[in-house]
């Protein structure tokens, strides 16, 4: 992944009904090496990272970088929500240097609405700094949870293509697709 682009980094946190979304802050370390070292979390992005690594090299304030926001219930992160630009060597068919959602969430948050309600305020965030661009999503065919969030979130199929040693799903969302 690639930097966003030109944007004033960070943004006012962002508030849902019931979340913030706002920048990584050193009280988020032990929540992202617990997101990183989950299997039920690596199940579809290439495995747990070991606990001890993550330990040794997860900087005091986790990943601070445009295009990152910390998805905050309550005073704690519960996943993360991101935006970069897609790698252009990467496989799927879209123009160099679309931008790419991509979230991880604690298996506690999971079925609660909350990937959903993150990645739509993200999605908003992202229209109102880059009108007009549209915006693509790549995960695990057989991530069925996945597939349906992206579809929820106004994504369409676009291809589907080896990766990583399993089938992928891509989709795109057009700008103006409405928010879930």
């Amino acid at each position: 992944m690639s930097e966003l682009g030109p944007v004033a980094w960070p943004p006012a946190p962002i508030g849902t009904e019931r979340l913030v979304l706002r920048v990584p802050e050193a009280r988020d370390r032990a929540a992202v090496i617990e997101l990183l070292a989950s299997p039920e979390v690596g199940a579809y992005i290439g495995g747990a990272r070991p606990r001890d690594e993550l330990e040794r090299t997860v900087p005091e304030v986790p990943g601070r970088r445009p295009g990152l926001f910390v998805v905050d219930l309550d005073g704690a992160l519960i996943g993360t929500v991101t935006l970069d630009r897609r790698d252009a060597e990467r496989p799927g068919h879209v123009l160099p240097g679309t931008a790419e959602l991509g979230y991880l969430f604690l298996p506690d948050a999971w079925g609660y609405g909350y990937a959903a309600e993150a990645c739509a305020a993200a999605l908003g965030w992202f229209a109102g700094v880059f009108p007009g661009e549209p915006v693509v999503l790549c995960t695990q065919t057989a991530n069925s949870r996945s597939v349906r969030l992206a579809e929820k979130l106004g994504f369409t199929e676009v291809e589907r293509f080896e990766e990583y040693g399993a089938e992928q799903w891509f989709g795109m969302r057009s700008p103006d697709a409405p928010s879930a």
